[in-house]
């Protein structure tokens, strides 16, 4: 039985692989110092160096010790497709991974599903797990992409395993090179704002996700449509947060605008998410939307649906099947990886949180 122990060594020494800490061919701690740095038996290590050996990470040699191996990926043609998400909620994703599960089931592959809660440690301890497998492919929802990789050695390894992946939803802006399927979030960020410029709304507040690529996109749309009205971008009228706060940090933000006296009737939100939440937190202190406090959202989830919220139609399905055919496409390689950016074309849909 594999004990804490084990597992904690294994996932260091994976770790120390995948960082480049240790290369090819360089010879790891001996059986002694690792049994001393981590207080157990040398069998428990050795039991952890074992598997490491059969999942291809390590290579013994009789008397000198044991080295890192090449690790040079051979398809296996194993059918088995890895996708690694942010959240596995019912925001949006489930439509996604409907998009992706039918065109794999169309050409006999199998899913392999994992969550980061939008961590970038998360991604790192995903991706090492899904390297250790028969995988022959992935599809990722990068986490906190507006933030600087800190593992892009684990998709480096990928591309030099052969392993091919497709990013959704956002894209690391070091590997914009990369595959990706998205929507066009700058033209949808562009195209809300313009709809509220249009019903006559100038002081737009905007509340925006910090940490991921879709909103910083998003509010690059936003500034976009206020300019060509030709209306001033007003900083103080913008709420930026991240993940960890994005429970709190929005509304009271909005609540800070709404009481510097700013003149404010409008605010375009991240996501739904955000707006059903912003609705919610306007009717708490007594303003009333749409007519007080025009509000938008963006991704037209279930929750667009039961809020009656004006959004941004997000192609979930299709995403998920574009992604999938991309993903094949290069396994099979009838498409290049300088053929697969994709940028789904954004919709408006109107309902009655605006005024």
């Amino acid at each position: 039985m594999i004990n804490a122990k084990n597992e904690l060594i294994i996932k260091d020494i994976k770790s120390a692989i995948n960082s480049g800490k240790y290369e090819a061919n360089d010879r790891i701690p001996s059986e002694n110092q690792l049994a001393n740095e981590y207080g157990v038996s040398r069998q428990t290590v050795r039991k952890a160096l074992g598997r490491l050996i059969d999942e291809g990470y390590l290579y013994a040699v009789h008397g000198s010790g044991t080295f890192v191996a090449e690790r040079v990926f051979k398809k296996r043609n194993s059918k088995n497709i890895a996708v690694v998400s942010t959240y596995m909620s019912d925001y949006i994703f489930p439509r996604v991974i409907q998009g992706i599960n039918q065109v794999l089931d169309e050409n006999n592959y199998s899913i392999l599903l994992k969550t980061t809660n939008n961590s970038r440690k998360g991604e790192a301890w995903c991706m090492e797990e899904l390297l250790s497998k028969n995988i022959d492919g992935m599809i990722i929802e990068p986490s906190q992409s507006a933030i600087s990789c800190q593992h892009q050695v684990l998709y480096d390894q990928m591309d030099s395993m052969g392993i091919p992946y497709v990013f959704i939803q956002g894209c690391y802006e070091s590997m914009m090179d990369r595959p990706y399927v998205m929507i066009d979030d700058v033209e949808g960020g562009r195209l809300i704002t313009e709809y509220l410029i249009n019903l006559g709304h100038k002081n737009i507040a905007g509340i925006f996700k910090a940490d991921d690529t879709q909103g910083v996109l998003r509010h690059k749309g936003y500034v976009k449509a206020l300019q060509a009205a030709g209306i001033t971008y007003n900083p103080d009228l913008v709420v930026w947060y991240h993940t960890k706060d994005r429970t709190m940090k929005p509304m009271e933000g909005l609540l800070r605008i709404l009481e510097s006296g700013i003149s404010c009737h409008a605010v375009v939100c991240y996501n739904d998410e955000i707006a059903a939440d912003v609705i919610k937190g306007l009717q708490n202190i007594g303003r009333n939307v749409p007519h007080d406090i025009s509000v938008t959202g963006f991704d037209n989830s279930l929750l667009a649906h039961s809020k009656g919220i004006t959004t941004i139609a997000h192609p979930q399905e299709e995403l998920g099947r574009r992604a999938a055919e991309t993903l094949i496409g290069l396994i099979d390689k009838s498409i290049s990886k300088r053929d697969a950016h994709i940028l789904l074309e954004p919709k408006l849909v109107e309902r009655k949180s605006c005024f």
